[in-house]
């Protein structure tokens, strides 16, 4: 069976070379619902995932491309979801991997410009949430979905992916948020940092948080020396301080205060930086999140914390529309940052 499968993928690669699109994209899908048909999934599999990548090679001209995305999605919606291909994420789960593996591949074979791909990584992310161990979708699949829209500069989509990605994930989202950062003005710094570190908190992953600040501040300190940063140590805690940034030291303040898990030291710092967190304007509701989840502070009312993120800050981040930048509220130049509390100990 394998080399009648490979043989009928060679000869619809022969048409796919010669120009004809059409012709080996239908063929393709009427072999593959044969399949299908017979219940013989990974046949089905084998068929489709060959000729998307061929005809996802050949780029945009008389829509080859279009045709590989529509067999990349039929063979996820016709095959995987169909067939209830499962993830269990566990060590030994080696088809689960060599599934998700095909599925990647065929992602970063897609021409950026190419529109069926974003239905694409929905259809992959829908099945591996149906059929894995988190509802959310498969970290490696975020992973990579996240990591192809943040190498094509599409940060609104890049972040709902990196999110919910691996470990690997904080460092690409916090170099994506510090290259959109580079295109504002300096002292915007905090709030492209905070599109990393809130999400990051609001799911609980304070690691992840922790990894991003770091990352965005050391490229931040490195690319400019002229910002005067301060490395203040205690026994048990380093903060580096930006004299002429109070909301990225705010940020900073807020993780470690949230590793104390101090609810009263967490309503010293947000009521000492009340004044620059209402120029933002878009922090409140995250914030407020925060102190419930973290500091058992409760609000007066219910909601989803990750929506509301999402709906704040990722869908209406960037007012100037051309050129996806996120505009500062209510803030004129670069403000002088006030020393932390006193009462606040860094020991």
């Amino acid at each position: 069976m394998t080399s009648r499968i490979d043989k009928t993928i060679a000869r619809q690669r022969e048409k796919i070379a010669s120009g004809a699109y059409y012709e080996a994209h239908q063929q393709l899908r009427v072999i593959a619902a044969r399949y299908i048909k017979q219940a013989n999934y990974d046949a089905a599999a084998e068929i489709l995932a060959g000729g998307a990548a061929a005809l996802l090679k050949a780029g945009s001209q008389q829509g080859a491309s279009a045709s590989g995305g529509d067999l990349a999605i039929m063979l996820v919606v016709e095959v995987y979801t169909k067939a209830g291909w499962e993830i269990t994420g566990g060590n030994d789960d080696a088809e689960g991997r060599a599934r998700k593996k095909r599925l990647i591949e065929l992602l970063h074979e897609f021409p950026p410009e190419e529109p069926t791909r974003k239905r694409f990584i929905q259809e992959m992310i829908g099945w591996s949430g149906r059929f894995g161990p988190l509802e959310r979708g498969d970290p490696e699949l975020h992973h990579a979905a996240g990591s192809v829209y943040a190498e094509d500069h599409e940060p609104y989509d890049a972040e709902k992916h990196l999110i919910f990605g691996t470990s690997e994930s904080a460092e690409t989202l916090a170099k994506l948020e510090f290259e959109w950062y580079t295109h504002d003005e300096p002292h915007t710094a905090a709030l492209y940092a905070s599109r990393a570190v809130f999400p990051y908190l609001l799911i609980g992953n304070l690691r992840s948080a922790n990894k991003a600040f770091l990352i965005f501040t050391s490229k931040l300190s490195s690319t400019n020396p002229s910002l005067g940063v301060q490395d203040v140590s205690s026994a048990s805690s380093d903060v580096r301080v930006f004299p002429a940034l109070p909301l990225l030291n705010f940020i900073s303040m807020l993780l470690l205060t949230i590793q104390r898990g101090s609810s009263d030291l967490y309503k010293q710092l947000t009521a000492h930086y009340a004044s620059h967190i209402r120029d933002v304007g878009i922090w409140d509701d995250a914030l407020s999140q925060i102190g419930e989840q973290y500091f058992a502070i409760k609000i007066p009312r219910q909601s989803n914390p990750l929506l509301d993120m999402m709906g704040s800050m990722f869908f209406g981040g960037g007012q100037d529309g051309a050129g996806a930048r996120m505009a500062p509220q209510g803030r004129g130049g670069s403000k002088r940052v006030e020393a932390p509390p006193t009462s606040m100990e860094l020991d």
